[in-house]
């Protein structure tokens, strides 16, 4: 009853502001992450969202709106139904973003790769993260950016962008416990900041690919998709 008076008295007081629309305001990017939010962006967007059988993964990254490097302050996503038919949606702190090292110090002439916000339909498969560990590995082209400019900020909207096979590959950063700054782990990829998450992640995948087949698609989002 008190709540329901507040919110009567808030939006009277503020004409341009509800108070439905603070509350929405004061929820972290994290918490914007749900399965409804996901599907209304998808179907704005015209991106496929998975719903018929069980363990058949929506993978997608979630991008922070900020140019700051080095920080795990993006997400990684999956939705699925579970065993139980019971819709799931476990949220991960990642990094979809190269590393302060490799946009100081690229690897290809070119510029460091970011890749491009989209649907990559079955472009990922279980293979091996330069033979040395299972990941999710890139197996058809992606779109990408190509920073040049050799400083720590992330420059999107490049003008310069490629599509190709770049290695852009999921998986995980410190192989044990975390990694609290992306540095090396990222050239490109989409990485996971806690081994732990990863362990969860590559679970799925393995009952995924063994009932749907080795083939994973992975969507990019932006925050500001969250904020339509």
């Amino acid at each position: 009853m008190f709540t329901l008076m507040l919110r009567k008295l808030l939006n009277l007081v503020l004409p341009t502001s509800s108070y439905l629309e603070m509350e929405n305001k004061k929820l972290s990017l994290k918490e914007k992450i749900t399965i409804d939010a996901i599907r209304e962006i998808f179907q704005r967007k015209g991106y496929k969202f998975f719903t018929n059988g069980k363990y058949n993964l929506n993978l997608l990254g979630v991008r922070k709106d900020t140019n700051v490097s080095n920080k795990f302050d993006d997400y990684l996503v999956a939705i699925y139904k579970s065993e139980d038919d019971e819709w799931k949606c476990l949220v991960w702190e990642a990094t979809t973003d190269p590393g302060k090292h490799w946009l100081e110090n690229p690897l290809n002439p070119a510029g460091t790769a970011i890749l491009i916000p989209n649907q990559y339909r079955s472009t990922w498969k279980v293979g091996y993260h330069r033979g040395k560990y299972r990941a999710l590995c890139q197996a058809k082209n992606v779109r990408v950016w190509r920073d040049n400019d050799k400083d720590d900020e992330l420059d999107f909207l490049c003008e310069d962008s490629q599509e190709g096979i770049f290695g852009i590959n999921i998986h995980k950063s410190n192989p044990y416990t975390e990694s609290q700054r992306v540095d090396k782990w990222s050239a490109g990829c989409q990485v996971f900041k806690r081994a732990q998450d990863y362990a969860v992640f590559m679970g799925l995948c393995d009952r995924a690919s063994n009932l749907y087949g080795n083939s994973f698609t992975y969507t990019l989002l932006e925050e500001q998709d969250f904020n339509v």
